[in-house]
């Protein structure tokens, strides 16, 4: 039982403490509130090895890169904007992890709400189309009797 407790708890600490561990102390800036603006800045850009992390986040070696151009155009005196603007315009929109409501990202913000309402309206179409079960016909009186002979109190 011990064991399994440290085990969790090594795994929760790993997973807590892995944004820390994917930059590193080489990358870092000795101006602290630029390194702050540089950790912000990759916190908002998608990791493109990776594609679920951030690049704050991943230790891809394209990810090390992208830290370090953001920390490079940080010291060149880019805004935060300036920044985020250059990496798009050089890799595109999908290296943004929040991207924005534009033609282009359309069908990635409006595809899965169209699918959820059509997958419904067309559930909702079938269960009325379906409609409720026939009743079955009227038994005729020599049914009935025959039924009640058979089936004895039971009727």
């Amino acid at each position: 039982m011990m064991r399994q407790l440290l085990l969790a708890a090594a795994i929760v600490f790993g997973l807590v403490l892995q944004s820390a561990w994917a930059v590193e102390p080489s990358e870092r800036l000795a101006n602290p509130a630029l390194e702050a603006r540089a950790r912000a800045i990759s916190q908002e850009l998608r990791c493109l090895v990776c594609q679920n992390e951030s690049i704050d986040e991943s230790n891809a070696p394209l990810a090390h890169d992208l830290r370090l151009l953001v920390r490079k155009r940080l010291i060149a005196g880019d805004t935060d904007q300036q920044v985020l603007n250059y990496i798009v315009a050089r890799y595109g929109v999908f290296v943004l992890l929040d991207p924005p409501f534009e033609p282009l990202t359309w069908l990635l913000w409006l595809g899965p709400p169209v699918l959820v309402v059509g997958s419904g309206a067309i559930l909702l179409l079938r269960s009325r189309r379906r409609g409720r079960a026939p009743t079955p016909p009227k038994l005729s009186a020599e049914e009935s009797a025959r039924a009640a002979a058979l089936l004895g109190d039971r009727l």
